[in-house]
């Protein structure tokens, strides 16, 4: 995908982690991919509340999209609950800029999520053990396990913790390396679509700093969607940002620079 971010309010879960997946994009827009959102509403069952209503937005591949303000607990992009309405889907551009063959859906296998406070969330007591619960330990997924070690390797040096033992306890870690693993443990399988919600939450300004220097390296790599209320940090990231107002309307809001 090509850079793109957004500060929104999105997408919170009690998930640890989920599996991922990547996309290639042309800035003279040939043979891309866009995420495409469309008339998305969530209303959850058994109460009047929409915290979705008609929810419309495409994100270009390797984009860096955030969204702020009034954060509400949603997880339909993710794949976590399912829209009330509307799709989410991919969709393939040829050199034409027109659909090169019918959308796919978006699937949850296919979104990395790092929630608020990720560190809550680790279970283990080793870096290795944290990144690698819940892959496969039975017999007979040798090529999978194989390119999975390669999926760790290179997840642990893009978010720089090539320098950390595997056998230290990730609760020993500093904050900000905290968020790192937790951005690792999401980039072993490559995501579609990358969510962070407010991935800057409790650090300190270093860490602060070294996140957004994080973040800014990622997005050449894959689609990063923020959910943030801070606006000043991520400026210089986003590409497309959007207003998350009462109701459940989306509106699309420059960042102030």
């Amino acid at each position: 995908m090509a850079n793109s971010f957004i500060p929104l309010s999105l997408f919170h879960s009690h998930f640890p982690s989920l599996p991922h997946c990547t996309f290639k994009f042309s800035t003279t827009r040939c043979n891309y991919s866009s995420l495409e959102v469309r008339d998305v509403s969530y209303q959850p069952p058994g109460t009047q509340l929409k915290l979705l209503n008609s929810v419309n937005f495409s994100l270009p591949e390797k984009r860096s999209n955030f969204r702020t303000e009034w954060k509400w607990k949603n997880n339909s992009l993710a794949g976590i609950s399912k829209p009330t309405s509307g799709s989410i889907h991919i969709q393939k551009y040829g050199d034409d800029g027109n659909p090169s063959q019918s959308p796919e859906p978006l699937v949850p296998e296919r979104v990395g999520i790092v929630f608020q406070f990720p560190e809550r969330y680790f279970v283990a007591d080793t870096v290795l053990d944290e990144v690698t619960f819940g892959w496969p330990r039975q017999k007979g997924n040798d090529q999978l396990r194989e390119n999975l070690a390669l999926g760790l390797q290179r997840a642990i040096n893009w978010v720089g913790l090539g320098g950390i033992s595997l056998d230290t306890n990730p609760q020993s870690l500093s904050g900000g390396y905290k968020r790192r693993l937790a951005l690792a443990i999401q980039l072993v399988q490559i995501p579609d679509l990358l969510i962070l919600d407010e991935p800057l939450a409790g650090l300190d300004w270093k860490a602060r700093a070294d996140v957004v220097k994080l973040l800014k390296h990622l997005k050449k790599e894959l689609t990063v969607l923020v959910v943030s209320h801070d606006l000043s940090e991520f400026a210089s990231l986003v590409d497309q940002s959007w207003r998350m107002e009462m109701g459940g309307n989306l509106r699309q809001e420059l960042l102030p620079l």
